[in-house]
């Protein structure tokens, strides 16, 4: 089996596959199935260890290994941490009210990963494009 080399350390290709595909298959396929239904314009990006789906430029929603990160309307940020499996997004250690983090094992059922995809697509026909880095 090959190694690689990070800053002289030395790991095997089997964890380096694990590091960069650190998203859940099974779950962006559920979510690309979702999305296809009603849009076109889907971009798949890595981002922050996860998959990042962009609809129309905006970025929508995101699969991680155990979670998916969902970009909603701010103004329902409190109504839905009251749902199952429902956590903050912290990244920097602030709450960001738009986001929400959802446990995989509260998506365990098409009705609702369709639950929180509808609340990101219906954000994403108002949100504002991210301006491009330069």
């Amino acid at each position: 089996m090959g190694e690689i080399s990070l800053s002289g350390n030395i790991l095997p290709l089997v964890v380096i596959i694990t590091i960069i595909m650190a998203y859940n298959e099974k779950l962006a396929d559920r979510v690309r199935e979702i999305i296809a239904v009603h849009h076109k314009k889907v971009e798949e990006k890595r981002m922050f260890g996860g998959l990042c789906f962009m609809v129309n430029d905006k970025m929508c929603v995101g699969v991680e290994k155990e979670r998916l990160m969902v970009r909603l309307d701010p103004e329902k940020y409190d109504e839905v941490m009251e749902k199952e499996g429902a956590k903050p997004m912290d990244f920097t250690g602030k709450v960001m009210k738009g986001y929400v983090f959802v446990d995989i094992e509260a998506l365990n059922t098409k009705k609702k990963l369709e639950y929180w995809m509808n609340l990101a697509l219906e954000y994403n026909k108002k949100a504002k494009v991210s301006k491009k880095k330069k």
